[in-house]
């Protein structure tokens, strides 16, 4: 069955069982209506192909998943979420089944299982279903409002880290070679890059002096006679007689 696709979130269910399939499409519409969720049922088939082609033609799409592990086909529901996570790895994926004693191989493959529900009985199924419904629908509108928090991206290392805008007091050369020092409320970060290329990234950001940028946004006062800006946290930040105008 396909639907519509322009659901915030969308569920997918891949089940062999046509009654099962049934049960689980009828408690999956029950409680998105009972519950107004903007979430869609947009697939529920039997063919985990049908299901890759369908993550394929709407890369878009946040989705939660629910598999069967025992398809009846080739790939079985643990390959598929294996072949999903290429494609999608923020999905939530739930497997439904009476192989229960399969449940490591969701740790083996690296699929990150949301959820592991055995088919011993049919309520505890339709309850189970349902808490997934609502435990992914939360985390899809927590991660929606954090999305919206515009940030500074950081690389350190091999990881990069997302620092608030509202947080970031200015940028500093550092006096190591091509570094910069980041200087939030708190804390102090060191990161390679080049003090010309920040005031690009956002329009709160102001380059202030040949080794400085600060966030608009964050300062304090400005000292025209000392030409120093004071921001929120107390730091102080030498400003130019050309920037001047610009803070002016």
């Amino acid at each position: 069955m396909k639907r519509g696709e322009g659901c915030m979130l969308s569920v997918i269910v891949c089940e062999d069982d046509p009654k099962q399939r049934e049960r689980i499409e009828t408690t999956i519409k029950n409680y998105l209506m009972i519950e107004d969720l903007d979430m869609e049922l947009t697939l529920s088939t039997g063919n985990p192909e049908e299901v890759m082609e369908h993550v394929k033609a709407n890369q878009n799409q946040i989705r939660l998943y629910f598999f069967d592990v025992d398809l009846q086909h080739e790939m079985s529901g643990i390959a598929l979420a294996y072949e999903i996570r290429k494609l999608d790895n923020v999905g939530k994926i739930v497997f439904v089944t009476t192989h229960g004693e399969m449940s490591y191989l969701t740790f083996t493959y690296k699929i990150e299982a949301m959820d592991y529900i055995i088919k011993d009985i049919p309520e505890e199924i339709d309850r189970r279903v349902r808490e997934c419904i609502n435990v992914a629908h939360q985390r899809y509108l927590s991660d929606s409002v954090s999305s919206k928090v515009k940030s500074f991206k950081v690389k350190m290392g091999d990881t990069v880290r997302s620092i608030p805008y509202d947080e970031i007091m200015f940028f500093e050369s550092s006096t190591v070679p091509h570094k910069l020092i980041l200087h939030t409320e708190t804390r102090e970060l060191e990161f390679y890059g080049a003090i010309r290329d920040i005031e690009a990234n956002d329009e709160c950001l102001y380059r202030c002096h040949k080794s400085f940028v600060v966030n608009k946004n964050n300062i304090k006062t400005v000292n025209k006679r000392l030409r120093e800006i004071e921001m929120t946290n107390g730091e102080t930040v030498l400003v130019s007689v050309r920037a001047m105008r610009g803070l002016n």
